[in-house]
């Protein structure tokens, strides 16, 4: 019996009249096999200033499993007032980022089918509702379609691990699972996994091992990093369920009674013999070893890491990075095969898992000129200066400029000073010299917070036991100091710094790897302490390599891979100095800043490198081509605010703009402005506008108090203050009522509070009041 005509009826009717209906006859076990409105991403963090919202999340309505771990198909519906297929395109994006093939489109009358795995002999077809394929019939084809025969099927179908806080993988983290273990059902011994820092890479390796062991396919693993940090955070926290199964490799001792080994490499490598600890271990001892930051060393042939790798030659090796390493020396591609798997950065942003940011270039006179010294000239110490033009590659290395470390120490205060003086800051310098150097100028900067608490501000290098100490503290999210930590490679990889919301780069940086690893140290979101994005503050010129195609493309091949016994390889030199060791120290050198710029990350998943008024304009005529358009769509919409979120989720910088135009304007002249050459009014002369006109009049004393107040509040902070109805819980509308009494007692309810809402736009707005 049907209450209704099928053409009223909402999306959510259509799903739940109709397609669940269909899936549940068909056999699908609603509790276990079928998830509605499932929010594959989070939503894109857009920044307005200082402040943060959340672009909408890419919602699927229908996600169906073989097994929690394994999706298989994807339905989008729409109401019956669209065709069959109208959902078709929107399922297909979310098919793509899901790893499924088989593909649905319903509007309640039908289903139309995708078929991605070209088996089929029509890769589109609609059939009747009760035709909906059963998840025998799917998994079936599934496995036709990756090769699957009984003993893959045992691998491939164990279970992730899920804790008591049913935490699950994200849908890049459970491809990324997926695929790893499909590889290596087929026989793949050497696995290439690329994933951006803070996606997570650990966790998904621990529920590739899981499943694994799990399995009984693997037996005793090896997991390997180079960071004791590393290690002690995954054995506490990712890997934790392994339990009394798994132990840390320590003190250079061997206990071959475990399944689950984690490693420092250095632990268990050594320069004499005796110190090659792994080789205690039989080389088929372990059937798996896992390499964290792989990048970092198993990619060069003559790496210590590659000696464990080619002992445990007859093991799977499964290689982790965000920034495989591609050079004529090096190559993770080579060793391990193409990536079976890859989320990039951008991505990460784009779905709102990771931080955007933005970008502060400061450009120094001596930088960009060099400077030379003076025939005969002393540095501080009494030694003369080599005579000769000394520039950025220099500065920190061979000639040290104390005005200029000084004045970055400034600048950099002075922006703490602006943002938050307790927000976590990473400051990375050329060498422990000028990590020490820079920790001391820093805190002349801020001694009335050092006096405070002397750790406010620390070194935290290779060398210093006092600054390895605070490590742990700086990157635990309740850890209130240190704040500032000045260092030089010891941070520049792997540490898990939660809520660093500044990263300084003053030293130069010519490897793409680290310049990876770097921005990576401010990538991951915690919502908890309001960590939604993250600023660079760059003094050397490095936020250049943004523009590379290197940067966030797609991985390299592994063709530029040729080394020659004859061909000298780069060494990687911790404190750089010139020849004989001279490191020239002046004090009496001014230094200025000549130019500043702020770049902001673009919807495209870019920095944006030309004028923030050409982007606007680019950004805005996409969708508005004319005024009249623009003007027409601002008219007829009964939210303004809505107009803005959606040309802000485009990537149009509505805050900046004000920035560099002027705050006292409205977002609606901005536009008009920039975009479209209209000469703009302010806010406080359009509110005046209307307070001279006899809109007023129309309305009772006490409404017209209520208008009075809403446009005060316009002219303070824009139209967003007047079209939410959550402004009349403050001052000074607590003053006349609650919400309800307003709208109610003193306008006579709600569709006479929005008609007076949406004459006084029409007022702000037109000529007609």
């Amino acid at each position: 019996m049907e209450f209704c005509n099928k053409k009223d009826l909402s999306e959510r009717d259509i799903c739940t009249k109709f397609i669940t209906p269909a899936l549940s006859q068909a056999g699908w076990d609603h509790q276990h096999q079928i998830r509605e409105e499932v929010n594959v991403t989070n939503g894109r963090v857009l920044v307005k200033g200082n402040s943060v919202s959340r672009a909408k999340p890419r919602r699927a309505d229908y996600i169906l499993y073989y097994k929690p771990n394994i999706p298989l198909a994807v339905i989008e519906a729409k109401d019956n007032n669209h065709i069959v297929g109208a959902g078709m395109q929107q399922a297909l994006d979310y098919a793509r980022m899901l790893d499924v093939p088989f593909v649905y489109s319903s509007n309640g009358d039908a289903f139309l089918e995708h078929d991605m795995t070209g088996n089929s002999a029509l890769m589109e077809q609609e059939f009747p509702l009760h035709r909906f394929p059963s998840p025998a019939d799917l998994w079936t084809r599934y496995r036709r379609w990756k090769g699957i025969d009984d003993e893959k099927e045992r691998i491939i179908t164990r279970d992730y691990y899920i804790d008591d806080l049913r935490k699950a993988p994200r849908y890049y983290q459970l491809n990324a699972i997926n695929r790893t273990i499909e590889a290596i059902a087929d026989g793949q011994d050497r696995v290439l996994l690329v994933m951006a820092t803070g996606t997570g890479k650990t966790y998904t390796a621990f529920q590739i091992i899981w499943r694994l062991w799990k399995a009984g396919v693997r037996k005793r693993i090896l997991f390997l990093a180079d960071r004791n940090i590393l290690v002690d955070q995954t054995l506490t926290n990712d890997f934790k369920p392994f339990g009394s199964a798994m132990t840390k490799i320590r003190n250079r001792q061997v206990d071959k009674s475990y399944e689950i080994y984690l490693s420092l490499y250095q632990a268990i490598t050594g320069n004499e013999e005796e110190r090659n600890i792994y080789r205690q271990f039989s080389p088929d001892f372990f059937d798996l070893v896992v390499v964290d930051e792989c990048h970092r060393g198993s990619a060069a042939d003559d790496a210590a890491w590659r000696e464990i790798l080619d002992y445990f030659r007859s093991a799977t090796h499964i290689g982790m990075t965000a920034t495989p390493k591609e050079t004529k020396y090096v190559s993770n591609v080579h060793y391990f095969g193409e990536p079976v798997y890859v989320y990039s950065l951008r991505q990460g942003i784009e779905d709102g898992f990771l931080a955007p940011y933005r970008v502060y270039r400061i450009d120094m006179d001596k930088d960009l000129q060099g400077w030379r010294p003076t025939k005969g000239q002393l540095d501080k110490y009494g030694m003369e200066i080599e005579d000769r033009v000394y520039n950025q590659k220099d500065f920190d290395r061979s000639l040290v400029l104390e005005r200029r470390t000084e004045l970055v120490a400034r600048k950099v205060s002075d922006f703490l000073k602006s943002t938050g003086r307790f927000d976590k800051t990473i400051v990375f310098c050329e060498n422990i010299d000028h990590a020490e150097r820079m920790r001391q100028y820093l805190v002349n900067e801020n001694p009335d917070l050092v006096r405070e608490n002397g750790r406010y501000i620390v070194r935290i290098t290779g060398d210093s036991p006092e600054g390895k100490a605070e490590l742990d503290n700086f990157i635990m999210p309740d850890s209130k100091y240190p704040v500032i930590a000045t260092t030089s490679k010891l941070m520049g990889t792997g540490v898990d710094a939660q809520t660093c919301k500044l990263i300084v780069i003053d030293k130069r940086i010519e490897s793409m790897s680290e310049f990876k690893q770097i921005i990576g140290r401010g990538t991951r979101i915690n919502e908890d302490y309001n960590k939604f994005f993250f600023t660079i503050m760059d003094f050397r010129k490095v936020s250049e390599l943004f523009a590379d195609p290197a940067f966030d493309g797609e991985p390299l091949d592994g063709s530029q891979y040729d080394p020659t016994p004859t061909d000298p390889r780069p060494t990687p030199d911790a404190d750089p100095k010139p020849s004989g060791g001279i490191r020239y120290v002046v004090n009496d050198v001014p230094v200025m800043v000549v130019a500043e710029r702020v770049q902001y990350y673009g919807a495209d998943g870019r920095l944006i490198t030309e004028s923030l008024e050409d982007y606007t304009k680019k950004n805005v005529t996409r969708q508005y081509a004319t005024l009249t358009a623009f003007l027409n769509s601002w008219t007829k919409a009964e939210q303004k605010t809505a107009i803005l979120e959606e040309l802000e989720e485009q990537g149009v910088l509505l805050d900046a703009l004000a920035e560099q135009v002027g705050k006292g304007y409205d977002p609606f002249d901005l536009i008009c402005h920039v975009v479209f050459g209209q000469l703009p009014v302010s806010r406080r002369d359009r509110a005046a506008k209307v307070r001279k006109a006899d809109y007023f009049t129309k309305y009772g004393e006490q409404a017209r108090r209520v208008l009075e107040a809403l446009l005060s509040k316009y002219s303070d902070g824009g139209i967003a203050g007047i079209e939410s109805m959550e402004v009349l819980r403050v001052d000074p509308f607590t003053t006349f009522g609650t919400p309800l009494e307003i709208v109610n007692t003193i306008f006579g309810g709600s569709a006479n509070y929005l008609t007076a809402i949406r004459r006084l736009e029409q007022c702000l707005y037109t000529a007609e009041c």
